[in-house]
This record gives structure tokens, C-alpha cells and sequence, in this order.
């Protein structure tokens, strides 16, 4: 009964310093100059994905929720980029520590890593085109989103292209280069976490 406790709460402390570190990398974004403006890349699920590795899916999504909730107290998108970055996360941490999960290789690692981009990049898709772009053009007009991304993406003349040439590329852009970092970097934290 002790080991388990004390299991559980190094668990619980580890998560809650991920989930830390996680919040503290979502402040430090950057635009990319291919992608409209409001789409910043940063290794904000970088913490997320060790977690999920290290400790389970639930730790990575429990992580996400907390370093969005963190983010929330300084937002200034209503809350909407924070919901989003959660599903998007959460979608990112499921598939990837479910698949570690179940083959501790590097090969498995990267299995992970890649359902995890993918499922990432098709609820991203899905989520944006469905609820969140409506939903914040509650706050900017749609019209507006659409002229700031075609200046970046010419192409983009409605929401169906701007979730086709800006959003997709984007996420897929973004699980890759946050599953290198964790290949990176998880073998050399791994024993701390276990």
C-alpha cells in the first residue's frame, strides 16, 4: 500500500512539473512566415508527450489540461486557442503514449510519434473547419481570418481552403518537429521520471 502511494504521488508530482515546464514553452512561440500569422509554432506538447511516454496517456493529457488552464489566465483569444491547443495536444499524447505503451522500442517511440501527428492533423482539421474557426469568428469576423491568411497562402478563399492549406501542413509541420525533440530527449530523461 505504501509503494503505491508513493508511486502515485511521484506520479502526480511529475506531471504537475511537466505540466510547469509545458505552460512556460507555450509563452515561447513563434510565427511561422509560410502560415498566417495566428498559427505559432511552439514545444508546448513536448512536456505533454514525455509524460505520456513516461507515465501514460492520461499523464500527457493531464498535462495538456493543466498547461492550458495556466494559459488561460493570460489569454486573449476567449479561450478558444487554449481549447483548441488542448484537443489538438490531447490528440497528440493519446495515440503516441498508447502506442509506446505497448512496444518500449524506439521503433515503437516513432510509431507513436507518427499515428500521434496524424491523429493530431485530422482533429485539428476536423475541429477547426466544425467549431473553432466558427466559433471565434464570434470575435474576429471569418472574413477577416480569410483575408489575414491569404496574404500568407494565396489560395485561401474560404474556410474549407484555409483548413486545407494552413491548418493540415501547419499541424503536420508541428508534430513533426515536436516528436524530434522528443526522440531527442526522452531516452536521456526517462530513468528520472520512472
Amino acid at each position: 500500500m505504501e509503494a503505491a502511494t508513493v508511486n502515485s504521488t511521484r506520479r502526480m508530482v511529475w506531471t504537475a512539473l511537466l505540466s510547469a515546464v509545458a505552460a512556460v514553452l507555450m509563452y515561447i512561440d513563434m510565427a511561422v512566415p509560410i502560415f498566417p500569422r495566428f498559427l505559432k509554432l511552439d514545444l508546448s506538447d513536448l512536456p505533454a508527450l514525455v509524460a505520456s511516454f513516461a507515465l501514460g496517456p492520461a499523464a500527457g493529457v493531464f498535462t495538456e489540461l493543466i498547461k492550458n488552464l495556466i494559459h488561460s489566465l493570460t489569454t486573449s483569444t476567449a479561450g478558444v486557442g487554449e481549447l483548441a491547443n488542448f484537443l489538438v495536444g490531447s490528440s497528440l499524447v493519446i495515440p503516441a503514449g498508447m502506442i509506446y505503451r505497448r512496444n518500449r522500442t524506439r521503433k515503437g517511440a516513432l510509431a507513436g510519434l507518427a499515428a500521434g501527428t496524424l491523429s493530431m492533423t485530422v482533429t485539428a482539421a476536423l475541429a477547426n473547419y466544425i467549431f473553432l474557426l466558427p466559433f471565434y469568428s464570434n470575435f474576429i469576423p471569418l472574413e477577416k481570418i480569410i483575408s489575414m491568411s491569404s496574404a500568407a497562402i494565396p489560395a485561401i478563399h474560404n474556410i474549407g481552403t484555409l483548413v486545407l492549406y494552413a491548418v493540415v501542413p501547419f499541424n503536420l509541420l508541428k508534430g513533426t518537429v515536436v516528436s524530434l525533440a522528443t526522440v531527442q530527449l526522452y531516452k536521456r530523461i526517462s530513468t528520472l521520471l520512472r
